[in-house]
């Protein structure tokens, strides 16, 4: 009897499809389970960054494939097809899950989602309301807008395919991002959630609204029962000193480095290093200032990962190690230099649960300076052979040329495995934001729990902004690659890139550059301009102001004499000719210019029977301070009908 069932199942077998007992394996094989609440969860779980995980992120954008610069000024880019009236974005094919839509342009028109080959979208809202915080469970801070760029980070599945349409007549800038879940059995969207999920999502805010992290915020997981290890000390110039060290394997839950204002400043001659097991090369090697998301020698960054709380520097990337690891701080002595000594608190949460080999990286960064980069060449942030997941970028950008950083429009472009998985549409959209130079937008330092802009003047022509990845974590099993472009259109203005970049993996970057002197050093530019609508302002005795479009400037007209101070923010202390547009006008008034109560140009006239731009009128010479970083100009009006029009502000720099 046993033979003869023995013999039906065989025949059973070679008669489904395939005809082999392969295939029969094949259809009965397990997937994996996936949880909508799973995928959320990852969005605080930072105690699972150091985890692999499987499936490629890819990104669908309205980038421009012939490397111009039309990424989704006209719309040329931003679809893939039409049909009838509306517009067909993506067409996704699962299992997978969208983690990730950016937007700099939201419209209200209607945005609809299409899953597993469905006639009817299941999920239909304003693109708008994507990120407004007004439909569930797109709820903030997890969807918001800030600095010109709006974000979503609410996971959105689908089983088999998923094709995203727009019902309007044009959509400019986007990103859709999204991981492949091949093995995985995917429950597609279905608007739906239960207690246990909005309580997850509703977790997941607390820790995103969260703006003085700890590490005790994250000890859960492999990071819990960490122990804290202090110490304090006196660093002093051409001092080598370990803080941390363990020779048995373990995990950092995270660090924090206490040095006061010490680390601000324009050198950046403290350097902080990290070696993990028998690696040959170091973990870490960065100057701390770049590290900790410094911005030209401020501190300037406050993610939910690393930054900076006050006068504590904060790491929370968990670190596991094998058997032994050590983290240290260099102080290099700089020549010609008079360096002070450092009074330093080290605080490290370490727990013995060593890295499990088979399931998870170690933490890795990779440090790089290029001055002037080639045009036409991306910039690198990192390239890697071998399995990992890159997990954040923090990046400094200052241009050479005044009055501009045209320099920031370049593109992100990742590979992994082979294959370009995701190409952006331009440097602050790579960090969440959008429109740098245009006010309320990237025109200020901003921190969010996983992006932000690191800085934007434009008088010193720089910028900078970070992005981190959670859920999102760009995974590779053989070669990854990220860059930056630089030209060839749009974007190839001379510039200074300084870049760190985080990532898992079983061994450490290859190239491990050194920070010279000279790449410690903040350039500091020698000109500078100041535009009329990114002006800060005061005015007295009746003045009244209007900004024209650009490139036309500030007009001002008073009843009587009016004043006008425009403050000269973030350049640099020391002697300065001052230089501006005007335009002479047949209404235009008389001017004066000032410096507090000090006059630089005596009474002018700027009336004219015919209009003409005086451009680069010389003021004088002034000495900024913090007590004098302003200038003042004065109008002698007729009862508002004369008026001053003055655009740019140009300041040179006297050499000592």
């Amino acid at each position: 009897m046993k033979k003869c069932l023995s013999l039906l199942a065989l025949i059973g077998l070679l008669a489904l499809p395939g005809g082999n007992v392969a295939a029969a394996k094949k259809k009965t094989t397990r997937l994996k389970p996936y949880s909508w609440t799973s995928e959320v969860e990852l969005l605080k779980r930072v105690d699972l960054l150091p985890l692999y995980r499987d499936g490629m992120v890819e990104q669908v954008s309205s980038y421009d494939p012939t490397g111009g610069n039309e990424d989704g000024f006209a719309g040329k880019y931003s679809y893939i097809r039409k049909e009838g009236d509306k517009l067909v974005l993506a067409e996704l094919e699962g299992p997978g899950v969208i983690q990730r839509i950016w937007t700099p342009t939201p419209t209200d028109d209607m945005l609809e989602f299409y899953f597993d080959g469905e006639q009817t979208p299941r999920l239909r809202l304003r693109f708008s309301d994507l990120f407004s915080g007004k439909v569930y469970p797109f709820v903030k801070p997890v969807c918001a807008n800030e600095i010109g760029g709006y974000y979503c980070y609410v996971p959105i599945p689908y089983a088999k395919s998923c094709k995203i349409v727009f019902c309007g007549k044009k959509i400019m800038f986007h990103q859709f991002q999204y991981r492949s879940l091949p093995g995985y059995d995917v429950k597609t969207w279905t608007g739906e959630f239960t207690p246990g999920e909005r309580d997850m999502l509703a977790s997941v805010c607390r820790v995103w609204s969260e703006f003085s992290p700890a590490c005790t915020d994250y000890a859960v997981g492999q990071s819990e029962g960490a122990r804290l290890v202090e110490k304090r000390f006196t660093l002093l110039p051409g001092d080598e000193t370990v803080f941390f060290e363990q020779r048995k394997g373990g995990r950092i839950a995270g660090f924090e480095i206490d040095g006061g204002a010490s680390f601000e400043g324009f050198d950046r001659d403290v350097l902080l290093c990290a070696r993990w097991d028998d690696d040959t090369r170091p973990a870490i090697h960065a100057p701390l200032a770049d590290f900790f998301g410094y911005a030209y020698g401020k501190k300037a960054m406050r993610s939910m990962l690393i930054g900076c709380r006050g006068d504590v520097n904060y790491c929370y990337l968990p670190a596991p190690f094998d058997a032994r690891s050590e983290l240290k701080l260099r102080y290099v002595v700089r020549e010609g230099a008079r360096q002070n000594p450092i009074q330093v608190t080290t605080r490290v949460w370490v727990n013995d649960r060593a890295r499990d080999i088979r399931t998870e990286g170690r933490l890795y960064t990779a440090w790089r300076r290029e001055i002037n980069p080639a045009k036409g060449e991306y910039y690198k942030f990192l390239s890697k052979e071998g399995r990992g997941h890159y997990v954040g970028t923090v990046h400094q950008a200052q241009g050479f040329l005044a009055e501009m950083t045209g320099f920031f429009e370049g593109d992100d472009s990742t590979y992994m495995d082979g294959k370009m998985r995701l190409h952006g549409t331009g440097s602050e959209d790579y960090y969440n934001g959008g429109w740098y130079a245009m006010l309320d937008r990237w025109d200020r330092g901003v921190s969010l729990p996983l992006h932000g802009s690191l800085d934007y003047s434009l008088p010193m022509a720089r910028t900078g902004g970070y992005r981190f990845y959670m859920n999102d974590k760009l995974s590779f099993e053989r070669e990854f690659y990220m860059g930056i472009e630089h030209g060839p259109s749009g974007n190839e203005y001379p510039v200074d890139y300084t870049s760190v970049a985080f990532f898992y993996g079983e061994t450490p970057a290859t190239e491990c550059m050194e920070p010279t002197q000279r790449l410690r050093t903040v350039y500091i530019p020698d000109r500078h301009t100041f535009y009329p609508q990114a002006m800060r302002l005061s005015l007295g005795n009746n003045a009244q102001v209007r900004f024209g479009d650009f490139p036309r400037g500030m007009t001002v007209s008073s009843r009587g004499t009016g004043l006008v101070r425009v403050l000269l923010e973030d350049v640099p202390e020391g002697r300065y000719r001052i230089y501006f547009d005007y335009y002479a006008k047949p209404n235009g008034a008389e001017f004066s210019v000032w410096q507090r109560q000090g006059m630089l140009s005596d009474w002018r006239s700027s009336k004219a029977e015919t209009e003409k731009l005086v451009s680069r009128f010389y003021a004088g010479d002034i000495v900024l301070t913090p007590q004098t970083n302003s200038v003042s100009f004065q109008i002698r009006g007729n009862n508002y009908r004369s008026e001053f029009e003055f655009a740019n502000i140009y300041l040179e720099r006297i050499p000592e």
